[in-house]
This record gives structure tokens, sequence and C-alpha cells, in this order.
């Protein structure tokens, strides 16, 4: 059994089964990898992967089973590299983040624009998705970091730190009825469509749960997971924008106007979710430090010990969180 033939088949499920697309992101070829499979298969004398004629179609029971303890090898050899890098070579890496459009967009930028002047010989990666597809590379180990705010419980498998607090505002193109009408009140909103973010699971029940108070029924005419989409559309009078307050630019802008509704919704959190039982290079803890300053290296190393299977997120009690 050789560490290159369980990359070659953890790279393989990765890649939804294709061995070609798993040859490419390899760098290596389509035949050379269905031999290591095959070989790492007759040594083990089971069958990881079920086949049409030279197609791979499913994973095995067993399968299944050996790529659940793959993931653990492999994970560790990350982690050794990652120790070794922080002996010989600590500003030299990697950080792969996942993220919301919003969170990349608005309020990574001075943290980012921070870190790469500390460590301007880290590779840095933003993926960014909706909460559910977050909540996908978190499991599927492709990231080291996800931020995010809806759908936390998406992430239990993960350290969850609270960072800070968000509210919402409601925006409407310069004249309409609801730039000026005072006070904002639910009720006036919700004559209107309304033009908002991508539901993850549990966000839209926000909107019911936030306007059924009153008795109201919001109708959504449209719901996108870029802001700057939802500003377009706001812009053509498709409807009524509802987005993060952060998310607002007076001086791009300046064609729309916010109304702050943050005594009409209930805050929201965003958490940074960390990898349980993971070897993090003293760069990723700097950069968590950066974007939530209240968490410093040494306590989130503590965080990282502590941390067991069932992690709950930390509570943001006593924390003095900021508000964007």
């Amino acid at each position: 059994m050789k560490l290159q033939q369980l990359t070659y088949i953890a790279e393989v499920v990765r890649c939804d089964l294709n061995i070609t697309r798993a040859a490419e992101r390899l760098h290596t070829s389509q035949p050379g990898v269905s031999k290591q499979i095959r070989l790492l298969e007759d040594e083990l004398g089971l069958k990881i992967f079920r086949r049409k004629g030279k197609q791979l179609v499913a994973i095995t029971e067993t399968g299944k089973e050996v790529l659940r303890l793959t993931e653990q090898i492999l994970n560790k050899v990350t982690d050794i590299k990652s120790i070794s890098l922080d002996k010989t070579d600590p500003k030299k890496g990697a950080l792969k983040i996942a993220t919301t459009h919003t969170q990349a967009r608005y309020a990574l930028p001075a943290t980012i624009n921070a870190f790469r002047t500390k460590y301007p010989d880290v590779e840095l990666s933003i993926y960014q998705g909706t909460p559910d597809q977050l909540a996908e590379l978190a499991q599927q180990e492709v990231v080291d970091l996800v931020i995010a705010t809806e759908a936390l419980d998406l992430f239990t498998d993960l350290i969850m730190l609270p960072c800070y607090y968000w509210n919402r505002s409601i925006l409407v193109p310069e004249g309409h009825p609801l730039a000026q009408s005072t006070p904002l009140t639910l009720e006036a909103i919700a004559e209107f469509p309304l033009v908002t973010y991508v539901f993850a699971s549990g966000s839209h029940q926000l909107l019911e749960r936030t306007f059924g108070a009153k008795g109201l029924h919001p109708r959504v005419a449209l719901t996108a997971v870029d802001t700057d989409v939802i500003k377009t559309y706001v812009k053509l009078g498709l409807g009524v924008g509802l987005i993060a307050s952060m998310a607002f630019d007076p001086e791009s802008d300046q064609a729309l106007v916010a109304r702050d509704a943050s005594d009409l919704f209930p805050d929201s959190l965003t958490m940074i979710g960390l990898r349980q039982d993971h070897y993090y290079q003293k760069f990723v803890l700097d950069f968590i430090s950066e974007f939530a300053p209240h968490f410093h290296r040494e306590q989130l190393q503590q965080l990282i010990l502590q941390s067991d299977s069932g992690n709950q997120p930390l509570a943001a009690e006593g924390l003095n969180l900021p508000r964007r």
C-alpha cells in the first residue's frame, strides 16, 4: 500500500468518480490512476469501487470505510507537513477559506489586506457559495476555515467561534415611498415584493417568523447569492431589497437609499469554523485573530486542543462582540 494510491482514490471521490478529471488535478495520466487503484484493490483483496465496464459508478460499502480511514491518513500527512513548515518556514503555506459573497466582498477585505502584508508568501484561496455549499466544502475538508452566518446547524462538525453581529437594511431607489416613510415598519415593507439573499436552510423561516408575528406574508420576487445582483434589480424596480447593512456603500450606491431595519429584524451572528483534530499553522490563527480580535492565538490553540466530536458553538455572551 502506497500513500500515492490513497491520494488517488481520495481525489477520484472528490471528482465524483471521474478518473480523467482526477488525473488532471493530480497532474498524471488517467491510465496511471486506474492502474494504481486496481493494484490497491488487489493488494487489499476487496473492491473499493463498483464498475460498469471501465467506468466507476459507485463506492462499495467496504470502500466507504477504506475512504473514511484514507481521509484520516491524508489529513495527518497534511498536519505533519504543516508542523514542519511552522518550524522551517513559518510564513509559507496555504490558507483556503469558504464564505458567502457578502462576507468576501464587504467583511473580509480589511482582514485580507492586513494578512497579505504580514504573510505575502502564503497562498490564499477564497471559495464563495451559499451556506449549504460552504457546509459541503467543510465536510469534504476542501477548506481550512468557514465563515458563515446562516444555517449554522450545518456546521456541527466544526469548532464554531462567534465573530460579530450584523443586521439588515431596506434598499430602495431614490424617490421610492419607503425612502422617506417614518417610521419604517414591517407593514409598509410587506406592501412591496422583496429582493433578498438566496435562502439557506432555516433562513426563509426567519422572514416568515418576523413578518408572521405581525400577521404579514412577504412576497419574494427574487433571491440572489450576490448582493450586487440584488442592488441591480432593486434599481430596476423589481422590488425592495433586504440586505446586510454592511453591504451598502453610500459612494458607489448613490442611486439607492438604505433604511436601517435593525429594530425590525433580529441580529444575525457571523461565526468562523475550524476543523477539529487538525493542526493549524500559526498564520491561520493570526488570520482568525485579525478577523475576530477578541480571540488571540494562544486561546485559539487551546480551543482546538479541547475540541471533540459533537462540539457546540462557543457562546457569544460575554465576548463583547462588535456590530457591523
